[in-house]
């Protein structure tokens, strides 16, 4: 039986989000994160595809065959990846031409397919859909977490603009411009809220 919108966002952000509790969809966090603006189109990207993914999949669940569901999920969301991908191209060229190949990472990731298959295509549209959107709002909120502090310590910058007085305090951390730096910051942010998990 599907939970409530308010239990299903709590669930899928903080208590079982699935890149700190299951480990999921790590590339992107280790490939984008470096700058905050692509880690933030990257975001935009995966929500959407989670979302349009679980409701189109949970329409279609009582249509779709069972020894054909999960190529159908992943066209489906290659699909809605193909539309992000134009999206980004379209508005951002400069941004695509670094996260292009990561934004077709999205079909395979594997907390899109995981949802699709573990909850939307044994639930109705509605519940699917708040599934969607936590799993996606989850995973941002790791990702920035993420860039906020590889960028301003890789960088001197946030959102491109340099910090103040970086001229005057700031030294380049050049780990976290490389993918080390996002492994190190995403054990760090695992074992934290594992650790808080547990007290709760």
């Amino acid at each position: 039986m599907a939970d409530t919108p308010r239990n299903i966002l709590t669930q899928g952000i903080f208590s079982e989000n699935a890149v700190y509790r299951q480990v999921l969809g790590i590339c992107s966090a280790l490939a984008v994160t470096n700058l905050l603006a692509n880690t933030l189109f990257m975001c935009v990207g995966v929500i959407f595809t989670t979302v349009m993914s679980n409701v189109t999949v949970s329409l279609l669940r009582n249509h779709i065959p069972k020894r054909v569901r999960m190529i159908t999920q992943v066209l489906i969301i290659a699909s809605y990846v193909m539309m992000v991908d134009i999206v980004i191209k379209a508005t951002s060229p400069d941004i695509h031409r670094f996260i292009g190949p990561y934004v077709g990472l999205i079909i395979t990731n594997c907390i899109i397919m995981g949802r699709a298959e573990a909850f939307a295509s044994q639930n109705r549209p509605w519940p699917s859909f708040w599934d969607g959107l936590a799993a996606g709002l989850g995973y941002s909120m790791v990702l920035i977490a993420i860039a906020l502090v590889r960028e301003p310590l890789g960088f001197g910058t946030v959102l491109g603009m340099d910090l103040p007085g970086k001229d005057i305090w700031w030294y380049q951390w050049t780990i976290m411009v490389m993918p080390p730096g996002a492994f190190f910051m995403l054990g760090i942010m695992t074992w934290i809220a594992r650790a808080r998990l547990v007290k709760e």
